[in-house]
């Protein structure tokens, strides 16, 4: 198991200036395996929930459905946690330092899972794994997003959420294809401890990849930062971007030394900027996405499916989001914020409203009847995938990113992420309890109802910022405080 050094070499030091694009592909490659991991670790306990719910005589766990969104749900209060405090500890000590960190907080994760004994175990390994995946949320991207050239960071931050619904694919088939193989009772503790490859192969491939220069500009360690762009960039290019760095950097401490930040919350246009960046984070998970990506085959199950083919079906789901995903990439740069989030919430209405009434259509196990219902349930979930993937997801990690001024872009950030994952937590402990209690027709249509609120308000209050700079967002919101930009 790799064990993080005291002091982490890197290798910028020893290496000398390449083309930058040669570069940039090897640590597009390596960093987004944080996305990957990320995305496996969330997305497994799809396949491994069915199994232990069995009792421990049948080499389960024995959990109810408390205990199932407990455990479900335990991840991401750590991620919550971990989004927290992440960003500052890359600050403190670097991105890649962090993010080998991290590598290194999945591998234990992964296997505090695998080999618990008891719930309560499981819960504290889950809490680990979750901080990892918190604070992967918040330093990859940044990673992503400073040591790329300007005219590729946007595709690149927006391949690392291609990768986490990548790596929830590869969960979802290696789930199924275990089940098949084996079928045992110590089935789900493999699925589990697999997580432990994609974080050992980023913990070794970030080994060889550099530190961002704008960390090292913002430590005032130019000869350093320098390095690093001879490293990743053109060698003519390099002057320029440096003095970029530092300007930005300088306006950055500048704001933090006369206050700027939770004072700032007192002028009603910030003010309102914050809870926009709020509400955001709030749509995205009210949407219910997860009860999708955690518990497919659970509610399958509940149709009346075999656990086998439920494991199976599963698979559509890791398909359609990363084909979703895929398609994102060209819309969210196409087509107005406003009208692709607010299309996305329509859609989804309308997604968990066909679940919900095909939930009430009274069918007996084992007949073609009751498969075909399952089935349909299944097109449901896809078409609801399709909406949130393609809308409703990359819309708000978007404009997350640009809707904050600079006095307060930490602080919206982060307050934003904790809330998101707050909120995520809140409904994933609560779905199996609904679920088990009030049946899928009221689970589904209680979600839908959530979604017309949330829709109507994001009507009335998220703004418009396609093709407007950062400081052209900030200077509307400046002159129109009290109605959403067009």
């Amino acid at each position: 198991m790799p064990t993080p050094p005291t002091r982490l070499a890197d290798p910028v030091r020893a290496a000398s200036p390449v083309k930058g694009r040669r570069s940039m592909a090897a640590i597009a490659a390596v960093a987004t395996l944080g996305g990957l991991t990320f995305g496996y670790d969330t997305g497994v306990i799809a396949g491994a929930l069915p199994f232990m719910t069995k009792s421990s005589h049948e080499g389960g766990l024995g959990l109810t459905p408390v205990t199932e969104g407990l455990v479900t749900a335990s991840l991401l209060l750590g991620a919550a946690a971990g989004a927290a405090f992440g960003g500052r500890l890359s600050d403190r000590y670097g991105r890649r330092h962090n993010i080998l960190v991290l590598a290194f907080v999945f591998v234990v994760g992964a296997l505090g899972t695998a080999l618990a004994p008891d719930i309560e175990v499981m819960v504290a390994a889950r809490v680990v794994l979750g901080v990892a995946v918190g604070a992967a949320s918040t330093t990859v991207p940044v990673y992503l997003a400073e040591i790329a050239p300007a005219h590729s960071r946007g595709r690149m931050v927006a391949v690392d959420q291609l990768m986490i619904v990548t790596g929830q694919l590869i969960a979802f088939s290696s789930n199924a294809a275990l089940a098949a193989a084996y079928g045992g009772e110590q089935t789900w503790r493999w699925m589990l401890a697999l997580a432990t490859v994609p974080s050992s192969l980023l913990y070794l491939g970030m080994l060889f990849m550099p530190e961002t220069p704008r960390w090292y500009v913002s430590k005032e360690r130019f000869a350093d930062a320098r390095r690093t762009l001879l490293w990743i960039r053109d060698a003519d290019t390099v002057d320029a971007e440096l003095a970029e760095m530092k300007q930005a950097v300088d306006l950055e401490q500048r704001a933090a030394r006369t206050g700027a930040g939770r004072a700032e919350l007192a002028v009603p246009w910030v003010r309102r900027v914050f809870l926009i960046g709020l509400a955001l984070a709030v749509i995205q998970q009210v949407t219910g996405i997860n009860t999708i990506m955690y518990f497919a085959p659970t509610t399958l199950e509940q149709t009346g499916l075999g656990s086998q083919a439920a494991l199976t079906a599963t698979i559509s789901v890791g398909v359609v989001a990363v084909l979703a995903s895929t398609a994102s990439l060209y819309l969210i740069g196409r087509v107005g914020r406003r009208p692709l989030l607010l299309t996305g919430q329509i859609g989804i209405v309308a997604s968990l409203v066909a679940i919900g009434t095909v939930f009430a259509v009274p069918a007996r196990a084992g007949t073609d009847a009751a498969t075909w219902r399952s089935y349909l349930i299944l097109a449901g979930m896809l078409a609801f995938l399709v909406f949130q993937q393609v809308a409703v997801s990359p819309v708000t990690w978007v404009m997350l990113s640009e809707i904050f001024p600079l006095a307060i872009r930490g602080l919206g950030m982060g307050t934003s992420v904790l809330l998101l994952w707050l909120v995520n937590a809140l409904v994933t402990f609560t779905f199996p309890i609904l679920l088990a209690g009030v049946g899928g027709t009221t689970t589904f249509l209680i979600f839908a109802a959530v979604n017309v609120v949330a829709a109507a308000g994001a009507a009335r209050t998220i703004p418009e910022t396609r093709n407007r700079t950062l400081e052209q967002i900030e200077a509307q919101f400046r002159v129109t405080p009290g109605s959403p930009l067009r």
